[in-house]
C-alpha cells in the first residue's frame, strides 16, 4: 500500500449503497441512548474477530453491513454526540476488518460526512472524522478512489490545521491525517509540495529564533508541532531528489536545535527526522553532506 520512495523529477506515482430498514430520527435528548443501541454491536473491536462455531458467514457479513449502513446515516444526524459516536464506531470497524468493497461503494457518502463533521464539528468530532479519513485511505489503498477522497478533504484539513483558534487536538489530528492520506493518495506533485509546506509552517515555529539559544521550552502547541514534523518527515521519503536537496538546505542545520526542547517527544521526533535527513543527504551527494557538516 505505501508507495516506494520517489527519486527523480516528475510527478509522484500515479456511492451508492443498498437501501436498508428505516432508521428513526434522533433528538438531542435521546441521542446518546439511541446511538449506543445502534453502535453497541460493533463498538468493540473484538466483536469482529471473535470465532463463533457454526455461524453463517454470509448472514454475519450482511448483519455487519446493515449496522455499518446505520452508522453512516447517523454521521449526518443533528446531534453532535450521535455523530461522534457513529464516527468512533466506524473507526473501530475499519480498524478491525477489511471492508474494501463496502467502503468502495459508499466512499462518496463517507467522504461527505467526514467533510461536514470536520467543518462544523467541535474538537472531539473533528478528531474522530480525521481518524476515519485516514482509515478510508488505508483501506482503499493507493489509487484514484483514495486520490478523490484526499482532494476533497485536503482543503478543509489544511484550513483547520492553520486555524489558531481551533483546538490543538483537532489540529494535531488534521496534521496526521494530511501526512498519511497524502502519502497514500496524492498523485499530483504540486499537492505533495503544498501539503509539506502547510506542515512546515507549523513545526518550524518550534525552531528557536536565535541560533545560539540555550534551549527550547515546551508550549501547549508542542504536541501539534510534533505531529506536523512527523507527517512532514513521512512525505519527505516520497519527494523527488531535487526537492529533497532543497529541504536539506532548509532544515539540516535547524532541526538539531529541536534536540534541546524540554519535551522528550519532540526530542525523539527530531532525532528520527535527523536520521532520515542524514540518510537522504548521503544518498543525494556524499560531498554535499561533508561540506554542509563543516559549514
Amino acid at each position: 500500500m505505501p508507495k516506494s520512495r520517489r527519486r527523480g523529477g516528475g510527478n509522484p506515482r500515479g456511492s451508492s449503497g443498498a437501501q436498508h430498514r428505516n432508521m428513526q430520527p434522533f433528538s438531542d435528548e435521546d441521542a446518546s441512548i439511541e446511538t449506543m443501541s445502534h453502535c453497541s454491536g460493533i463498538s468493540d473491536p473484538a466483536s469482529f474477530t471473535e470465532d463463533v462455531p457454526e455461524i453463517d458467514e454470509e448472514a454475519t457479513q450482511e448483519e455487519l453491513e446493515y449496522k455499518l449502513k446505520g452508522l453512516i446515516d447517523l454521521t449526518q444526524e443533528k446531534s453532535a454526540k450521535t455523530r461522534q459516536s457513529a464516527l468512533e464506531s466506524l473507526k473501530n470497524a475499519l480498524t478491525s476488518k477489511i471492508l474494501y468493497e463496502f467502503i468502495l461503494e459508499r466512499r462518496m457518502t463517507l467522504t461527505d460526512s467526514i467533510e461536514r463533521c470536520i467543518k462544523k464539528g467541535k474538537s472531539d468530532e473533528q478528531r474522530a472524522a480525521a481518524g476515519l479519513a485516514c482509515l478510508l485511505c488505508v483501506q482503499l489503498g493507493s489509487g484514484i478512489e483514495s486520490e478523490e477522497i484526499f482532494k476533497t478533504l485536503a482543503p478543509v484539513l489544511k484550513k483547520i490545521l492553520s486555524d489558531g483558534a481551533a483546538s490543538v487536538q483537532a489540529r494535531q489530528a488534521c496534521a496526521t491525517c494530511l501526512g498519511l492520506c497524502c502519502f497514500i493518495a496524492a498523485d499530483d506533485i504540486t499537492e505533495l509540495y503544498s501539503t509539506m509546506e502547510c506542515l512546515e509552517n507549523i513545526f518550524t515555529k518550534s525552531y528557536p529564533k536565535e541560533r545560539n539559544s540555550n534551549g527550547i521550552s515546551s508550549t501547549q502547541n508542542t504536541v501539534l508541532h510534533i505531529s506536523a514534523l512527523l507527517a512532514w518527515t513521512l512525505l519527505l521519503t516520497i519527494c523527488p531528489m531535487n526537492e529533497v536537496k532543497k529541504k536539506l538546505e532548509m532544515h539540516l542545520h535547524k532541526c538539531p536545535l529541536l534536540l534541546s526542547c524540554d519535551d522528550v517527544n519532540m526530542r525523539i521526533a527530531a532525532g528520527e527526522t535527523l536520521a532520515l535527513l542524514f540518510e537522504l543527504a548521503r544518498e543525494t551527494d556524499g560531498i554535499f553532506l561533508d561540506l554542509r557538516l563543516k559549514a
